[in-house]
């Protein structure tokens, strides 16, 4: 057996192995899909705004919708406002969350213009001061049930790297966990990600505090999870985008560490169920409109493991209606639309519609 499942604070996980908050993507329908294959030790919600969570604002509640089987769950919160995040912590153990958790990483304009994200880590001083508000806040909320984590990136630059002292203090900040993803503010998500700076952390960490330091980044399949922990030291690892087109793979990387092989590949069939449940649960979650554009987003990250099937892809991109995404998954799953007769693929490439 490689790792153990995950110690945060009171919270004992099945795994060591975290479903990132992956803007855009990481909505209650994706969660539970990835949760029905199994090894997902903690899922997190979508990044959440404070202002939207405390006036009630309908996209913050979508975003941190949650249910039994959503469990256990992280609300990842953003900002640096420390009254704000330190009542929007009280909201989240209010609301269902297993863990709250401060997001110190994120590298986008949106967040870090308004001095949130991975602007925090340009202010050590301040950003513990805010976690120990919020910690605070949670713990008294929760009568110390809700631990409270964060997740950072290196430093804003190369120049910068403050990731190692930094989640030292946060430790001693109350901080029941770090997760570090192991790139700079100014490489966003390339070149490849540096083991060797999650290896400093967790190395800082383990020198002043117990609490577990989990990686983050290029995980793409479960050697990645093996390499990570191995290189880095590190109690655990967060997959993003690399569960995006196989949400089996905590299942996998799980399955790898504690019995040295990865199971076989879902079968066909058993995507498509998947790809059908997420589509029915957006369609329960959200409204008709909603599905739709996240289906027609989706699949191009769910037919990366299907094969050939470009006219399925181009169908549900163009779907008006869900009746259509229906017919197309069966006639997928019956044998059509695998690939265009060569004159419609011609025509397609070039923007063209072929008449029948």
């Amino acid at each position: 057996m490689l790792a153990a499942p995950l110690q945060i604070g009171p919270v004992r996980l099945e795994t060591n192995l975290l479903l990132a908050p992956i803007a855009g993507y990481c909505d209650l329908a994706f969660r539970m899909v990835t949760r029905s294959f199994g090894g997902v030790g903690l899922a997190c919600t979508d990044l959440l705004s404070p202002h939207g969570l405390l006036k009630g604002n309908e996209q913050s509640m979508d975003l941190a919708r949650t249910n039994d089987e959503d469990k256990p769950i992280g609300m990842q919160l953003y900002g640096a406002d420390a009254d704000l995040l330190a009542d929007a912590g009280r909201w989240a153990v209010d609301h269902g969350a297993t863990v709250v958790d401060i997001n110190m990483g994120c590298p986008v304009d949106k967040v870090t213009k308004k001095n949130g994200g991975s602007m925090l880590l340009c202010d050590p001083c301040g950003t513990v001061r805010m976690t120990e508000r919020i910690v605070k806040a949670v713990d008294d909320a929760s009568g110390g049930r809700v631990p409270t984590t964060a997740k950072v990136r290196l430093g804003w630059d190369d120049a910068s790297i403050v990731a190692p002292e930094l989640t030292q203090r946060l430790a001693r900040a109350g901080a029941a966990a770090v997760t570090v993803h192991g790139r700079t503010t100014e490489q966003m998500f390339k070149p490849s990600v540096r083991l060797e700076g999650i290896r400093s952390v967790v190395e800082a960490v383990r020198a002043v505090s117990d609490i577990p330091v989990i990686g983050n980044g290029d995980v793409k399949h479960p050697d990645d999870v093996v390499r990570m922990i191995r290189e880095t030291g590190c109690a655990g690892v967060m997959i993003g985008r690399g569960a995006l087109s196989a949400p089996w793979i905590f299942r996998d990387a799980w399955a790898l560490q504690m019995q040295g092989e990865i199971p076989p590949e879902p079968s066909e069939a058993e995507k498509l169920a998947m790809i059908r449940r997420y589509f029915a649960l957006m369609l329960e979650f959200r409204s008709e409109h909603y599905a739709i554009t996240q289906i027609r987003r989706r699949i191009t990250w769910f037919a990366k493991r299907l094969g050939p099937c470009k006219p399925l892809k181009e169908v549900i991109r163009l779907a008006p209606d869900p009746d259509v995404v229906w017919r197309a998954l069966d006639e997928f799953e019956a044998g059509g639309l695998r690939v265009f007769p060569k004159r419609e693929e011609a025509c397609a490439s070039s923007g063209l519609i072929v008449s029948r």
